[in-house]
């Protein structure tokens, strides 16, 4: 499962952009790259798509044509008894258009932040010589070196072309090894400098355009079409061009429309019900007025938040295909997770040496040790290790012919010049290795099958060592243990996913016995033991059925309908074109583990949109009962007592609201898209959280705000 990687750090490719790392939430870089698309923004054709904001945008508008007429229809109106500046009504035609920009600004700031990383992946998508082979047989032999190729641009690829890519080459486009094994360079594509290895016929075949290959010669067919590679969707995608609204967003747009069209009622009404009491209430008051308590907050922080929620995932090298898969990622119950390489470290390790009695500890720990020395595997490796550890030392080459380990014998050894031999692998072979020339006395087998089976009750495997001398006398020895080595730290995240009421499922193909002791480990709350592909995608149904939203992680083939069917499937960028076409999100940098970040992630999606429109309708409250009094205290002398703060003057309560209701937007632009602070806390207690924090927050920012603005207004003549 894991992105397999060589000791050595992979040369830097002249010319290869690389993506961009973290970013902060908001620079001054930022916000002067943003400006001019702020303005482009302005056009209606763009803003009818936010209805709340193309309604401020209109209210300017007709604003604007009042201030521009006032001169010649006698000066602006009289307000709530109250006699109002001549430069009121340019102030808040102003503020009415900084508001809309402002908002144009804040959903600029989040797709530039994009553009950067699409930018530089273009500059892979530079057209580059490939080698197409020649009439290409799938019964023909890829391998041949002497298989004639003729040059073509990569532009003209088409689907189901074969192409060979030797060291120093570019990957022409998106394809699958056929055949050939090599060492590539992705940098482009994930900013890592180390290489990875990709070979044909396994999990880690696929190969994307635009990348290096360091070393041999693969052959690939291609899998992408002109303008349909892998790297052009991600431009796609990071610019944001592609980007739908999301169920979420469309419902929460419906909201916005449907109070913003209640608040219109409401303010066309008021005139009405003022000339009762002999009293006026201007044209450009109303607007004002309407934009005050309309949500202009959230319905110009929305997209922003959006954006900039798939941006995170893109700062962690993961490429969400839709922004539906980001928030479904924030309300996923179930977690699927593949226990090799991402609960696990992918290859297990000696743990412990474990002799039989009567069997000095340093022969048993120097006998392993001596037969694990050509072993390549990860798991011999770790014998030599561990006994290095142990003090034992047995240098880097043992004289002796060396056997293999075989599917029919199941041990590997070592045959000493003295006639010597040693033995490591299953207990019942080394057994009836050892029985070949007499028996094994029955205290030692007991005593024998007692180790062994606690160690493979805890989950380990047990390799039993033994020796035969030149006489053909047999010993066994003991055992090494060797067990799946559990990641540092996951038990405490999967502690934190238990809080926020997500269930955690490992997957493996192990024995149930093993699968058990791993999952205690680890931490997790169930798991699945020896997991058929039809096994995975039963328990996503199952899961599904039962109201849960699932995610899961795969790379083979063999995963591509599970990641198809789980509500949050990451693709490994390591693995097939299957899978990734299946998922709604590709991992590029291939770890596993890192499903776990993506939850986290699409969980401060959904909490930053809850947390700002709570404090957006909160806001739009309390800016109602902080300027109502103070504009018809003038005809109500009774409203004053309902004027707790002191506002000047109705044209200043109107004004000072106007501008803090265009200020607080650029005040909470870092917070949408840096977002709000995750805690893992359940669903009632973040909810109660943001009623505490933002609600009463967002009650007490208006009152505060305008204050200070009003004492800044009253200053200004005739106000």
């Amino acid at each position: 499962m894991s992105t397999t990687t060589t000791p050595t750090m992979a040369p830097e490719t002249p010319g290869a952009p690389t993506a961009p790392r973290s970013q902060s939430a908001f620079s001054a870089e930022q916000l002067i790259a943003a400006i001019p698309g702020a303005f482009r923004k302005l056009d209606p054709r763009q803003m009818w798509r936010n209805p709340v904001m193309f309604i401020v945008e209109v209210g300017a508008a007709f604003t604007t044509v009042l201030a521009i007429a006032e001169p010649f229809l006698g000066g602006p109106e009289s307000s709530g008894g109250s006699s109002v500046p001549a430069s009121f009504t340019w102030g808040i035609a102003v503020w009415l258009w900084l508001t809309v920009l402002f908002a144009n600004l804040a959903e600029s700031v989040a797709e530039g932040r994009g553009k950067a990383q699409a930018d530089s992946l273009r500059k892979t998508r530079t057209s580059t010589t490939a080698h197409a082979v020649t009439g290409y047989s799938p019964d023909g032999d890829p391998a041949a070196t002497t298989t004639p190729t003729r040059e073509v641009s990569s532009a003209d690829l088409q689907l189901g072309d074969v192409v060979a890519v030797t060291a120093g080459d570019l990957i022409p486009g998106d394809g699958d090894i056929i055949w050939g094994i090599a060492s590539v360079d992705e940098s482009a594509i994930t900013g890592e400098s180390a290489p990875v290895v990709r070979e044909s016929g396994g999990d880690r075949s696929a190969v994307t355009g635009g990348t290096r290959v360091l070393s041999d010669r693969i052959v690939v067919k291609i899998t992408s079409k002109p303008g349909e590679t892998f790297v052009d969707r991600m431009i796609g995608l990071v610019e944001g061009a592609s980007r739908q609204k999301t169920p979420n967003e469309i419902a929460l747009n419906i909201l916005l429309a449907s109070l913003t069209i209640i608040f219109v009622i409401v303010t066309l009404t008021l005139n009405p019900i003022a000339s009762y009491s002999a009293a006026t209430v201007s044209l450009p008051v109303l607007v004002a007025l309407l934009v005050c308590l309309i949500p202009t907050t959230i319905g110009a922080l929305l997209s922003a938040i959006g954006i900039a929620g798939m941006d995170r995932l893109v700062q962690h090298n993961v490429l969400a295909m839709s922004g539906r898969a980001v928030e479904a990622a924030g309300d996923v119950t179930t977690l699927l997770l593949d226990k090799t390489g991402t609960i696990t470290y992918g290859n297990r390790r000696a743990s412990e040496f474990v002799t039989l009695e009567g069997v000095p500890a340093a022969e048993l720990i120097r006998t392993a040790a001596l037969s694990s020395l050509a072993d390549p595997t990860p798991e011999g490796k770790s014998v030599v290790d561990l006994a290095g550890v142990e003090g034992i030392h047995v240098g880097e080459f043992a004289p002796g012919d060396i056997v293999p380990f075989t599917a029919q014998t199941r041990m590997s050894g070592l045959d000493q010049p003295d006639g010597t031999q040693i033995r490591k692998g299953a207990g019942s072979a080394v057994i009836a290795w050892i029985e070949q020339d007499g028996r094994v006395a029955s205290s030692v087998l007991a005593d024998l099958d007692e180790q062994v089976e606690r160690i493979a009750n805890s989950g380990g495997t047990p390799l039993v060592v033994a020796v035969k001398t030149a006489t053909g006398e047999g010993r066994l020895l003991g055992v090494v243990h060797l067990k799946d080595i559990v990641k540092e730290g996951l038990k405490e995240r999967f502690a934190e996913m238990r809080a926020m009421g997500i269930r955690t499922v490992m997957i493996t193909g192990d024995n149930p016995l093993t699968a058990k002791a791993i999952a205690a480990e680890a931490g997790v709350d169930d798991f699945l033991a020896e997991a058929t592909p039809e096994d995975k995608l039963a328990l996503i149904r199952r899961e599904q059925q039962g109201g849960n939203l699932v995610a899961m992680t795969g790379d083979g083939t063999n995963d591509a309908p599970a990641l198809a069917q789980a509500d949050v499937g990451v693709a490994m960028n390591t693995g097939t074109s299957a899978a990734k076409e299946a998922g709604n999100m590709v991992d590029l940098d291939s770890d596993p583990s890192k499903l776990i970040d993506i939850v986290r992630i699409g969980k401060q999606l959904l909490i930053t949109r809850g947390a700002l429109t709570t404090f957006s309708i909160a806001n739009d409250i309390a800016k109602y009962f902080a300027i109502i009094p103070a504009m018809f205290m003038g005809v109500f002398p009774g409203l004053a007592v309902l004027n707790i703060m002191g506002l000047h003057s109705p044209s200043s309560a109107v004004l000072s609201a106007i501008i803090f209701n265009a200020i607080v937007i650029v005040v909470l632009i870092p917070l949408a898209l840096r977002g709000v602070k995750y805690r893992p806390l359940s669903a009632s207690k973040i909810l109660g959280r943001n009623l505490l924090v933002y609600g009463v927050g967002g009650v007490i920012a208006p009152f505060i705000g305008i204050k200070l603005i009003d004492l800044i207004v009253g200053l200004l003549p005739g106000f």
